[in-house]
C-alpha cells in the first residue's frame, strides 16, 4: 500500500489507530506539545487572538477554533487569558476540531467551566463567521505521499511484506507520469533514490478559505522546514523516543515534517496574505514570553521558578531538546491585514496580559 495509506491507518483505524484509541500526551504518553511545557505557551496565543480581533474591527461574534485540541491545556490557556478583555470575552464561541474520543473527555474535562463551546469532527462543520484558528502540532500527522526517484522517474514509495512477513518499504512498479514537472526546482536535480514528500492541500485550503472570506487569522505551528526539498522525514514516536515507523503499527505516532513553503504557496494561491513562516523562538519572544516568564517567577517559589526558566528555554532555544529553532510558526489571515504580531516587531497589547 502507498506510505500514505499505511500512515493514515496508523493513525485514524476505527478500531487500532492510534489518533482514535488513547491519549499520547505528557510524561505518561508519547511525547509532549509546547502548550503542555508551560502555561506561557496558550496564554501568548490568547493575546495573540485580541491582536486579530482588533485588527478585524471588534466584531461582535469570533469563533476561536482549534484543529487537534490535544487535552484542551492550551484552549484553557488562551481563555485565561482572555478573560481580562470582557468584550472579547463575551463574544467567543469556542470550537474544537477533535476525532479521538478519549481527548475529546480530557478536553471536556479542562474546559469544563467553559460556555459556548461545541466538538466537531472537521472544520467543515463549524459555522461561518469571523474566526481565529490555532492548528498547534496538527498539519505533522496529516498523511504523505513519498516519491522516489528511480532511473524510470518517480515512483510512489509502499509499504510491503518481505518474505519474511515483515513490513518494509518498496516501491510502485511504475513511474508516476508526469511527476518531474510538478517537483519544486530544488527537487529536479535530486539524485536517483532521493524521497520527495508531500501533502494535498486540501486542509490547508480549508483555513485559507475560511480567514479570507469570513475574516480572520489562522496560526500554524509545527515542526518542519521553511523549503520544498528532497528528504525522508517519515518517523515515528513512543514513549519519547525514536522508533522504526514500520514496527507495532498503530501503536506508535507516526508523523512527518511540515513543508511551510508548501502551506505558504496554496495559501497565497486562494488569495490569503501569508506571515512568516518564523521559528517559534522568535515569534515567542516578539510576543512577550520573556516578560510573561518574568511576571511568573515574581510569585514563584525558588522550585517553581526554575521550571518557568526550563520551560522558556525548550520553547524558545535552538539547541538539543529545544523547540526555538526545529518549530515554525506561519500565521494566514484575509488581506487587508497588512501584519500580525509575533512575525514583526509589533506585539500584543501588553495591558492584556493576565495575572
Amino acid at each position: 500500500m502507498p506510505v500514505w495509506r499505511y500512515m493514515e491507518l496508523c493513525l485514524l483505524h476505527p478500531q487500532h489507530g492510534y489518533y482514535v484509541s488513547r491519549d499520547p500526551l505528557g510524561r505518561e504518553g508519547d511525547f509532549t506539545t509546547a502548550p503542555e511545557v508551560s502555561q506561557m505557551f496558550g496564554e501568548l496565543l490568547g493575546l495573540w487572538a485580541a491582536s486579530v480581533w482588533r485588527a478585524i474591527g471588534q466584531p461582535p461574534l469570533l469563533r476561536l477554533i482549534e484543529l487537534g485540541p490535544g487535552r484542551g491545556t492550551m484552549m484553557a490557556d488562551a481563555l485565561r487569558a482572555l478573560r481580562v478583555l470582557p468584550p472579547l470575552y463575551q463574544s467567543l464561541t469556542i470550537h474544537m476540531v477533535e476525532i479521538n474520543p478519549v481527548l475529546r473527555e480530557k478536553q471536556r474535562s479542562t474546559l469544563s467551566g467553559v460556555r459556548n463551546i461545541t466538538w466537531h469532527d472537521t472544520i467543515d462543520d463549524v459555522l461561518d463567521g469571523p474566526a481565529v484558528i490555532f492548528a498547534n502540532e496538527y498539519f505533522d500527522v496529516l498523511p504523505i505521499h513519498q516519491m522516489v526517484k528511480r532511473e524510470t522517474g518517480w515512483h510512489e514509495r509502499t509499504v510491503e511484506l518481505d518474505k519474511n512477513e515483515k513490513l518494509v518499504f518498496g516501491h510502485a512498479p511504475e513511474p508516476t507520469p508526469r511527476f518531474e514537472v510538478l517537483v519544486p526546482p530544488l527537487v529536479r536535480a535530486a539524485p536517483v533514490g532521493a524521497v520527495f514528500e508531500w501533502r494535498p492541500d486540501n486542509e490547508i485550503m480549508k483555513v485559507a478559505r475560511r480567514v479570507r472570506e469570513q475574516d480572520g487569522a489562522a496560526l500554524i505551528v509545527d515542526y518542519g522546514h521553511l523549503r520544498s526539498d528532497a528528504g525522508d522525514t517519515f518517523q515515528a514516536i513512543a514513549r519519547h523516543s525514536f522508533t522504526d515507523p514500520l514496527k507495532n503499527p498503530g501503536q506508535a505516532d507516526v508523523t512527518a515534517h511540515v513543508d511551510f513553503q508548501a502551506l505558504a504557496r496554496a495559501a497565497d494561491d486562494l488569495g490569503a496574505r501569508v506571515h512568516g513562516p518564523v521559528t517559534q523562538g522568535d515569534f515567542l519572544r516578539r510576543l512577550g514570553v520573556e516578560t510573561r516568564a518574568a511576571t511568573l517567577k515574581a510569585k514563584a517559589t525558588p522550585e517553581a521558578s526554575a521550571d518557568v526558566d526550563a520551560a522558556l528555554k525548550r520553547l524558545t532555544d535552538s539547541g538539543r531538546g529545544g523547540m526555538g529553532s526545529m518549530f515554525k510558526v506561519l500565521g494566514i489571515s484575509q488581506p487587508d491585514i497588512v501584519s500580525l504580531a509575533g512575525f514583526s516587531d509589533e506585539t500584543p497589547d501588553a495591558k492584556a496580559t493576565p495575572t
